[in-house]
Parts: C-alpha cells; structure tokens; sequence
C-alpha cells in the first residue's frame, strides 16, 4: 500500500496526483508544491476514467469540486491556518447530508430529497479542509453486503466484477480502491466500513460510537438504539496513515450527537511489549485457509514488529452476534421492515427477508431487552479481557469475499452468510473500535485481517494496522490505463 514514499510526492507529475495518500496531497498543497485544483482535477480525470466502468460514484461534483479547491487556494495564500486535509479530495456517501444534494440512500423514493443542513461528519470534514469530489454508493437503504439499487444501478469491484465491492460502503471501497479518491466517507453498522474495505484491498476503520458525531437531518430526529450505537462514520482509505488524519478531522465536537465523547485521539501507553490475542479458530464455525493464513501472516508481522502474540479466544464470541441480532434485527423488523417493503428495490426487499428466518421468531420486548442485559455481561466480559491482551487479531469475514448476488440465494444461503459475517457484528455489538487491514491477494482477491482493541482506544488499532501495512506489500487495484 505504500505507493509513494514521504519526500517524494512534488516530484510527481500533477497528473499523477490521484495515486497520492491523503497527508501527501495536505502536505504538498501546504508547502506550495501543487494546488489543491491540481489535487482535484487529478481526481476528477482519474473518476471519468474508472467510473463509468466501475459505478463507485452516484454523481460528481465536478463545478462545486473545483470552485472549493480555488477557494482552499485562496486561503492558502493569504496565510490563514490550515486543516490537516486543506485541499484534498474526498468522497461522502450517498446516505449522510451534504447542504444541497439529494441524500437518496440508493432509493428511488428518495430521489429528490435535498438536504437542508449537513451531517456532522460532512461538517467535520469540510472544517478540517477537504473537497468533496463526489457522492458514493449504496445498496438501498444500505441493507446489503453487496451494492446495488434500483435508482444509481450496481457498483464492481475493482479487482474483479464477479465478487462484491462490499456493502453498504461498497461505492466508498471501490473509489478509494480504484484511485477516485485518497479518502472516503463511509457508514458501518454491522460492517459496512469494514466488509467493504476487506473486500476492495483497502483500509476502513470502525470507530467507537461517540467518536465521530453522527446524525442525518434528512432522516428525522428520532434514532434507534441502534442508530445510536451501532451504527457509526468512519473513514476508508489506501493506507492507515490516511485513516489517522481523517479520525482526527471526523471526530471534532458537533452538538447535534448527545453521544459525542471528547475522548483523546491517543490513550496512556502500554508498559512493555503488547499482548495480542490470534483468534484463528472459533468453535462450530469454518474459517476459510486463505483467511488463517493472513491471520498467521499478519500474526508474524505483529511479532516482528515487537508485539506479543498470544492465541486465545476472547468470551462468547457466537454469544456477540446473537446479542446483535437480538437488538438490531428487532428494531428492523419491528420498525423498518414495512418501510423496505414500500420503498426499497426488489434486492433490499428479498435481503431483508432472507435475514429475518436467521433472527428467527417474532419480535419482542422481552428479547429485546434481554438483548440489553447480555450485551452489558458480555462488554464487561471483554473489558476484562482487553485488559490483559489489548489488541486483537482476527478475521473481518470468515470468508473471502462473495461472490456477487449471492444474498439473494434465498435464507440458507443468508444464513450462511450472516455466519461468516460474525466478527463483523460481534465488534458492533460490543461498541469497539475495528480497523479492517489487507494483507495481500488470494488468487487475485483481496484478503486481509481485523484489528480490535478497547472503547475508544482506535490509537491501538492503528499502530497495529501500521505495524501490518508496513510488511504487507499489498498492491493497489489501479487499473484502466494505470
């Protein structure tokens, strides 16, 4: 993933510049190196290249990009302070609000609903200095593992077109895979940062909810539990360094999220050499050979890097899932249901209803209170644990990534995939940070690890996704003429 080193980026050709990391750009523009209508033009040329093809992004900002880089130009010019990502390119997607724009979450229905304010994590970014170049795709009402919708069509992966990009930030993966841009906004609620990155190649972190302030004008005052505290922003991006500047630019104060947490972005350091619990068995479960080998890969890099790494199971990893399923799919099924009945696609409809036999029975207050009162025993059960191993490696998905449609195979074939999809839910239920990393290519495919660590401890995540990175040689999905 380290396509160009620190020190040589204003040697590059401006036309070049899409291949750059997030900092690289800030930093070049900062110096005076390029513009940040170099930065964006770049962008906008390598998005009518690969998008057509690709399908990442729901429309360009093409007018609205370039009068925001000369604007960041400007300000550059006469002195005034700037942002960690001044004049860089980036991408929101298409469920969140951007003052203007149509926040369509794939939906046709939705079409025409012009946001009246933006989201916090499109404020947060603008404030920090980015560009938005363009919007990113999502399957309706983003309840898929694949991306697609009646209204914006299907989103390829870059690598191959038979597998998904990921969902519900598959639009997301795929744009930053691809090159469109260095970063992307993305939205995870069982996985949908971390799936979508595992599957494109890249990195996409999961932060603790109360991180990064969440909200949707558009979508009304009221939230879920879920909505609350599974349901998070995040950043996707081509290395873990980019990652690190845009938590930081995500995170800032906004109080129209009751759940901001002004947590520090770096927590107390760890005496001694830290411990790292490999989970690469789980027991009734099938990991996929190309997944444990990343895991011992990965493993070995952490070693070399100075960790400890220790194989142990943490607690009631099946008992997580459940947990998830008993909060999340009761309120779906409950509130939302009829909703993706009347207005999703015909994908959404028959996803949801594939899942609903896995969740099993008929929603009630007790399940899902009971649903609560595990999910209080089981955090506590790995606060405990994380105190003794403060890391943990394990699988993003128990398998490669799927071949594409293949939720709609009807409820066995569901079933199987909710299954492999258990360390994505599990860290959600929890409310942990998980930082999905890729360690290379099975047979051209993209694979790779997730990196866990305490509530608001994302600082370990990333040091350890560095720490994975570093050794990984991963290569970059650049393709049409690249």
């Amino acid at each position: 993933m380290k396509h160009m080193q620190a020190g040589v980026a204003h040697s590059a050709l401006p036309t070049d510049i899409w291949r750059w990391e997030a900092w690289q750009i800030a930093a070049a523009i900062a110096r005076g190196d390029i513009s940040s209508r170099d930065a964006v033009t770049s962008c906008l040329q390598r998005i009518d290249a690969t998008n057509p093809q690709i399908n990442a992004l729901t429309h360009v900002n093409r007018e609205s990009a370039l009068q925001a880089a000369d604007e960041a130009d400007a300000k550059r010019s006469r002195g005034a302070s700037l942002g960690a990502l001044h004049g860089v390119p980036v991408t929101i997607k298409c469920n969140v609000d951007v003052t203007g724009e149509p926040t369509t979450h794939g939906v046709v229905a939705k079409r025409d609903l012009i946001a009246q304010a933006h989201s916090p994590v499109t404020s947060n970014l603008l404030k920090a200095g980015a560009v938005i170049v363009g919007r990113t795709n999502t399957p309706a009402f983003s309840m898929r593992w694949f991306t697609e919708n009646a209204l914006h069509g299907r989103t390829l992966n870059p690598w191959r077109h038979d597998i998904t990009p990921g969902g519900s930030s598959g639009g997301a993966s795929a744009a930053v895979a691809a090159g469109m841009c260095p970063v992307a906004h993305g939205n995870d609620l069982a996985g949908s940062v971390r799936y979508p990155a595992y599957a494109c190649g890249v990195a996409g972190l999961r932060p603790t909810a109360g991180r990064v302030p969440s909200w949707t004008p558009t979508s009304g005052e009221l939230r879920t539990f879920a909505a609350q505290f599974y349901a998070v922003q995040g950043p996707l991006a081509r290395s873990v360094r980019d990652l690190r500047v845009s938590l930081a630019a995500m995170s800032a104060r906004d109080t129209r999220d009751p759940n901001w947490v002004p947590a520090p972005l770096e927590g107390p350091a760890i005496d001694g050499p830290i411990r790292v619990a490999l989970v690469d068995q789980i027991d009734g479960m099938t990991i996929a050979p190309p997944i444990r080998e990343a895991l011992a890969c990965a493993a070995h890099w952490l070693e070399d890097a100075g960790y400890t790494v220790e194989r142990i199971t943490p607690p009631d990893l099946r008992e997580g899932f459940d947990i998830w399923m008993d909060i999340a799919m009761t309120e779906i099924a409950q509130g939302f249901a009829p909703t993706i009945d009347e207005y999703g696609d015909d994908g959404a409809r028959a996803a949801l209803h594939a899942m609903l036999p896995k969740y099993g029975g008929a929603p009630t207050l007790e399940r899902y209170m009971n649903g609560f009162a595990r999910r209080d025993r089981l955090r506590r059960r790995w606060n405990a644990f994380l105190e003794q191993y403060p890391v943990v490696l394990m699988p993003t998905s128990l398998e490669l990534p799927l071949p594409w449609g293949m939720d709609l195979e009807g409820p066995a074939t569901m079933a199987r995939i909710l299954d492999a999809q258990l360390p994505l839910k599990l860290i959600a239920a929890l409310n942990l940070p998980g930082l999905s990393v890729p360690t290379g290519l099975h047979d051209g495919v993209p694979v790779g690890v997730q990196i866990v660590a305490g509530a608001f401890r994302e600082d370990l995540c990333l040091a350890a996704g560095e720490a994975i990175e570093q050794r990984a040689q991963m290569p970059l999905a650049f393709r049409g003429g690249a």
